[in-house]
């Protein structure tokens, strides 16, 4: 009985000095406490070139040939500078690249593909060629893929024509661009042969046929084109690709596959573990980072030629502010193992499934139907800003660069799973080895860079007016820099559920 007083008296007391705390001091109790990076600007650094922004997909060949194709273009060249472009069918019979006269000879005609060429190096972009997909007149079979613009998936009935295609192809471009010109291009041979795009069987050995096939033909016009592949869905045939190039002595130049973000472990890895999607790429990068450096030829270079963080139309994915911390996590993890990325798409002038029907479908570009920024693009145009230069930091949810001309360049974010909304996370940044005193801040959140709130407030239209487009590309913009004064060489701040800051300390 008295153990039972005792224990009462002390329970009384605890309360009792409780109820004599101040508010202030309670909120402070509950008040998580932010979390301290130290960032030491004397600390090991690397070169970190931007990789991620240096290769875009697209739509098929033919979309490139409209005009708002080519101005969404133009806004994601001048946000991140990138070089290269991928698209699928440059030989669909839209193009018009191939024909047979009545006796069956070839006939090629370029007209379109030098329009389509033209139109990116006009813009300062050179192409990054997938060979796809089979002209009708050559397939062996007429089969035709589920996209809505149908391309042919069929190898060709006549592997001689095919070698004449490939030739006169990369021919024509010399005689246009000039040699030293197309030897900056890459040549990739088809997309996503392990999957439905190739029709070929057994899959695998007749992949290899037409990447021999394409390879040499492309290699006899001059050595210096670079051609490579297997351009496989789910980091694919790697090793068996790199084997096959080696003990067949055909000519290889880099890897290309693919892996997105919502892929499952099982078709990627042969596992059932469990691999989260801020995790994915950077998992299927190391692993065929690895089986090259494992191979005869651990020299070759490794482009991830396609990349997202859903290969579903995800609203609540694709066009959401999700994408900004998405995105840097996977920066952060790929950093060191890829020479090249390519984000699947710049652009939702995409046919895919079909006619845009809607603005906000969760289609892959960075670009929304009627020229709108999504988040995707907001985010894609503050992580350009990172320096050349990373420098180490403990943290896993940060990446720390230097420029040219020693400004520091911090991104942070908070990392929360497409369907949570994520709790607030305060951090104090605080500075070693720095004469920086002032910090230039700028965010992508529901707050900042978001269409949403705006197009809810309109009604949702199921097709925007002139007025309402204006609005929504107004509300997408980003606000100028909150610019704030280091107190002890510290900075704190806040970042809601799926944020992502850009710290420029000075």
């Amino acid at each position: 009985m008295m153990t039972s007083i005792r224990k009462w008296r002390s329970i009384s007391l605890v309360l009792l000095a409780t109820c004599t705390l101040t508010t202030s001091e309670i909120d402070a109790r509950r008040k998580p406490q932010p979390h301290v990076i130290v960032i030491d600007a004397l600390a090991a650094s690397h070169p970190f070139p931007h990789f991620w922004e240096r290769m875009f997909g697209s739509g098929r060949a033919i979309l490139s040939l409209r005009d708002s194709y080519r101005r969404d273009l133009h806004a994601v060249k001048e946000i991140t500078g990138f070089d290269y472009l991928r698209f699928h069918a440059i030989f669909h019979d839209e193009v018009g690249v191939y024909d047979e006269d009545s006796q069956g000879q070839p006939l090629y005609n370029f007209s379109y593909v030098d329009q389509i060429y033209d139109g990116l190096l006009t813009n300062g972009v050179r192409p990054f060629v997938e060979i796809s997909f089979m002209p009708s007149k050559m397939a062996a079979r007429n089969i035709l893929h589920t996209f809505w613009y149908k391309p042919n998936i069929s190898p060709p009935k006549d592997w001689e024509k095919w070698d004449g295609l490939i030739a006169a192809f990369t021919k024509h471009l010399v005689d246009r661009y000039g040699v030293d010109e197309v030897a900056q291009w890459y040549f990739e041979v088809w997309n996503e042969p392990n999957l439905d795009f190739w029709a070929g069987d057994p899959k695998q050995a007749t992949y290899w046929e037409l990447y021999d096939h394409t390879a040499r033909a492309i290699k006899r016009i001059s050595p210096q084109f670079r051609v490579g592949g297997p351009a496989t869905a789910q980091a694919a045939w790697v090793d068996a690709f790199i084997r096959h190039c080696i003990e067949e002595n055909i000519p290889v130049d880099f890897v290309s596959t693919h892996v997105y973000a919502n892929d499952l472990p099982e078709d990627v890895f042969g596992s059932h573990a469990d691999v989260p999607r801020d995790q994915m790429i950077g998992r299927a990068v190391s692993k065929v980072h690895d089986q090259i450096k494992a191979s005869s030829l651990p020299g070759l270079r490794l482009i991830w030629s396609e990349f997202n963080a859903s290969y579903k139309t995800d609203p609540e994915v694709t066009d959401s502010i999700y994408m900004g911390p998405w995105l840097a996590q996977m920066i952060r993890q790929c950093d060191g193992l890829v020479d090249m990325m390519s984000y699947w798409t710049f652009s939702d002038v995409f046919e895919e499934q079909g006619v845009v029907k809607t603005p906000f479908y969760g289609g892959y570009g960075l670009i929304a139907a009627g020229g709108i920024p999504k988040p995707a693009f907001n985010a894609f145009k503050l992580l350009h800003k990172l320096g050349d230069e990373r420098i180490q930091l403990d943290s896993d949810s940060t990446l720390l660069t230097r420029r040219k001309d020693g400004t520091l360049v911090l991104a942070l974010w908070n990392y929360a799973a497409p369907q949570e909304t994520g709790s607030l996370k305060t951090v104090t940044l605080r500075l070693a080895n720095s004469n920086a005193n002032q910090a230039s801040i700028l965010r992508v959140d529901s707050d900042h860079g978001d269409f949403h709130s705006a197009y809810e407030k309109m009604g949702a239209p199921r097709y925007p007016t002139r007025a309402q487009l204006h609005d929504l590309r107004q509300a997408a913009e980003l606000p100028a820099p909150e610019v704030r004064q280091l107190h002890q060489k510290e900075l704190t701040l806040t970042l809601p559920g799926h944020g992502l800051a850009i710290i420029e300390l000075k």
